[in-house]
């Protein structure tokens, strides 16, 4: 959404159980990327994740009871539409949105969940379809059970792609009205814990972000038959990290050419050359915080959440060589993502 100067909005998730403030709305200045928090929205338990789409703002409640919210951007303050909609599941961490519904990936209840939306874009709680990840890894600490983290439709718009950590597994599904349906599912190297994917902006590959072992699987899309294929794995520190790593977000540039993670043990972003059938490590960066949960790119500047430290950091990509130098930060407490609209 542009504002009446012609400024882009920001919208910044959070957990208000960790001190956040719910839904923060920032003007985005168009030259430097800087964020100013205008507005805050408190009225929706721990909106960890949000997605933008036209008019619209969408956002997970991050509870044991989950549910998805919506708001009306209609200039402004972001108007609450209504109650939020429960999801069926626990624990929703991620959200998206494609072929009329909004899509929640449920880490505690290891499902996900299609919520159609009206006419007017607002959250159908009549139809909620629930699709159940079914198995388990070799990590006893966090693979007892199915922990779906991501849900998003592939570049094509054929297929929904959710990623659970809990099975070191990716789905591939089919959705519509009233059913998702399993079309494949691709077993990733047990253990890994896959948390996040990535699509390159062609189309043929796809970048799954491990946070039980700190690497990123690099896979063969075909879009057409539904299959990804993992080629290739890349760690994402250039040495044996000192505790648990937990890296976190991905994102790819929109030439290709790049793509970039965050490590929230070492509170670092990693950048990485695309090769043909690989990535290649080329540097890690600090964050500008701590605790970095979530990526997003816009107009060439990279915007980390830091929960820990309790801000969003940017920083302005070099197009030639990838590397981000810090720009800037704001104020945003327990912060978990950040979008544009």
């Amino acid at each position: 959404m542009v504002d009446g100067g012609g400024r882009r909005r920001a919208y910044i998730g959070s957990f208000t159980t960790g001190g956040g403030r719910g839904i923060l709305a920032a003007a985005v200045d168009p030259d430097s990327g800087a964020l100013s928090v205008l507005s805050a929205m408190g009225e929706v338990t721990d909106p960890s994740y949000l997605a933008v789409s036209g008019d619209m703002l969408y956002a997970v409640s991050e509870a044991a009871d989950g549910a998805v919210a919506a708001y009306r951007l209609d200039g402004g303050r972001p108007e609450l539409t209504g109650p939020p909609v429960p999801v069926g599941g626990s624990g929703p961490t991620h959200l998206s949105l494609h072929a009329g519904h909004v899509l929640t990936a449920n880490y505690d209840s290891g499902s996900v969940t299609a919520v159609p939306l009206r006419d007017d874009g607002t959250p159908d709680d009549g139809a909620v379809t629930v699709f159940r990840h079914e198995g388990s890894g070799p990590v006893p600490q966090r693979q007892l059970s199915a922990h779906a983290h991501q849900v998003q439709p592939d570049p094509s718009g054929r297929w929904v792609v959710s990623v659970d950590l809990g099975t070191d597994s990716v789905r591939v599904c089919a959705l519509e009205p009233g059913t998702v349906t399993l079309h494949r599912e691709i077993l990733l190297r047990p253990g890994s814990g896959p948390r996040h994917l990535a699509f390159h902006p062609d189309g043929t590959r796809a970048y799954v972000l491990n946070e039980l072992a700190p690497t990123v699987t690099v896979c063969r899309w075909d879009a057409g038959a539904g299959v990804l294929e993992p080629i290739a794995e890349t760690f994402v520190l250039p040495d044996e990290p000192v505790g648990d790593a937990y890296p976190s977000g991905i994102v790819a540039s929109p030439d290709g050419r790049f793509v970039w993670t965050a490590t929230r043990g070492q509170d670092v972003l990693s950048v990485f050359a695309v090769e043909e059938n690989g990535l290649r490590l080329l540097t890690t960066v600090p964050c500008g915080g701590a605790w970095p949960r979530a990526l997003a790119l816009w107009q060439g500047f990279l915007y980390v959440a830091n929960e820990r430290s309790g801000d969003v950091t940017w920083f302005a990509v070099d197009p030639t060589t990838g590397l981000p130098r810090r720009s800037g930060s704001v104020e945003a407490p327990a912060a978990s993502c950040v979008v544009f609209g």
